[in-house]
Order: C-alpha cells, then sequence, then structure tokens
C-alpha cells in the first residue's frame, strides 16, 4: 500500500492520533494545520486522498475544496465535520468533496470510507455486461472507464472521483432502477441510514455537467419514490 493522504486539521491531538492510526495501516501521510497550508500542499504535492476539516484558521475547508477543484484536481476529498453542520455538508458537497464524516467519529468507520474512497470501481459486478472496450456512449457524452474520462461533444468534463464512480455504477445498470439507499451502500460504501442528500447533490451535479437540460433530464431519470434510472 502506498497511497498518500494530507490530512488539513488544526486540533492537533487529532491529526497526530488519526495520522498514526494511517501510518500504521501503510498509508504515507502528510499534514497541514490550516486552511492556507493545506491548500498550498493540495495543489502542489501528489496525494490519493484529502482528508479536510471545515473549521480551519486562515481559510475554510470549504474554500479550500474550492481551490482545490478550480485547480482542476479529481484527488478525493473527505469533509470532517462538527455535528448539526447539515448545510456545510451540503455545500461542501456541491464544490465537488466526495464524502464527509462527522465528529466525534468512529475510527473503525472512517477507515472504511477512506478504503472505499481509493477505491476507484464500484464494488458490484454489472448488471448488464460491458461493452467490450469499457467505453460508453450516450448522447453527445463519452465515458471512458479505463480512462476515467469523461467527454462531451468532444471536450473533457470534469468529475470529482464520486461523481466518476456514481455515473459509471449508473451507466453500469442501464435502464434499472437503483434506490438511493443501493448507491450509497454500492458506490458510497455508507450503511443504511445515512445523509441521503448526498446521493441527490452527486446526481444533480452531474446533470449540470451532462445533461443538455439539466432541468429536463434525459440520461438520469428520477423514479419518484424509488431513486434514479440511467436511460442515455
Amino acid at each position: 500500500m502506498n497511497e498518500n493522504i494530507l490530512i488539513v486539521e488544526d486540533e492537533e491531538a487529532l491529526r497526530m492520533t488519526l495520522g498514526d492510526r494511517l501510518q500504521s495501516q501503510g498509508y504515507m501521510v502528510d499534514f497541514a494545520s490550516d486552511g492556507a497550508e493545506g491548500t498550498e500542499k493540495a495543489t502542489q504535492l501528489p496525494f490519493d486522498l484529502i482528508i479536510l476539516d471545515i473549521m480551519l484558521p486562515q481559510k475554510s475547508g470549504l474554500e479550500v475544496c474550492t481551490d482545490i477543484r478550480r485547480a482542476g484536481l479529481a484527488t478525493p476529498i473527505l469533509l470532517l465535520t462538527a455535528r448539526g453542520q447539515v448545510n456545510d455538508k451540503v455545500v461542501g458537497l456541491k464544490l465537488g468533496a466526495d464524502d464527509y464524516v462527522t465528529k466525534p467519529f468512529d475510527t473503525l468507520e472512517l477507515m472504511a470510507r477512506i478504503e472505499a474512497l481509493l477505491r476507484r470501481a464500484p464494488t458490484r459486478t454489472a448488471h448488464a455486461p460491458l461493452e467490450s472496450t469499457g467505453v460508453h456512449h450516450f448522447g453527445n457524452c463519452v465515458l471512458d472507464i479505463p480512462g476515467t474520462e469523461v467527454t462531451r461533444n468532444g471536450q473533457p468534463v470534469y468529475l470529482t472521483a464520486r461523481e466518476f464512480q456514481l455515473l459509471r455504477y449508473l451507466v453500469e445498470h442501464k435502464g434499472v432502477t437503483v434506490s438511493r439507499a443501493e448507491l450509497l451502500r454500492e458506490v458510497w460504501g455508507h450503511e443504511a441510514g445515512t445523509f441521503t442528500r448526498t446521493v441527490d447533490v452527486h446526481v444533480s451535479s452531474l446533470r449540470q455537467k451532462l445533461e443538455r437540460s439539466p432541468k429536463k433530464p434525459e440520461l438520469i431519470l428520477t423514479i419518484s419514490g424509488l431513486g434514479y434510472k440511467f436511460q442515455g
């Protein structure tokens, strides 16, 4: 295991405890204690995952998240949020974060979220056979799974790691209605009862990037009371 993780956290005790745990699991770990340092390291050094606290001195975690995505980086971002920061969770996901954990968190749960984020492929085999090349064409878009790339009208479309995983899962289950609970379980690795708005926020973002008319989607359909269906 050679994954490199950046922890951006101003609480020294938590930073050290989490760092020790990750290092004991074989990860390489770097640290930043404020938002400015976090932005600098995240945009200048190669990381496989960024663990980012929302409440930081100098620059908030939401600002750091924005800076990372504006730099064109698709590094998975795991937010650390305090209880009651529901709005921050939604905003963070809209800004490009891939997942969140609420403080105080269970270490085993956190490690499971980290491992899930570092896995770039869905955990379940598709219901329908994949195109032999792993390249899927729909509308004016192309999903290249081996190349982890999406294009629209021949132009690259920037997706976060989690958006790519979600799109891949939906495409591989084309024509099948998939519940939010299934998406949370298979794409996010969450247990039942977690923050279901996560799915809606990511679907909305995909529609903004891929649909001709996001308010009248033709690719990712909402099936009322059930979930979503990819119709591309």
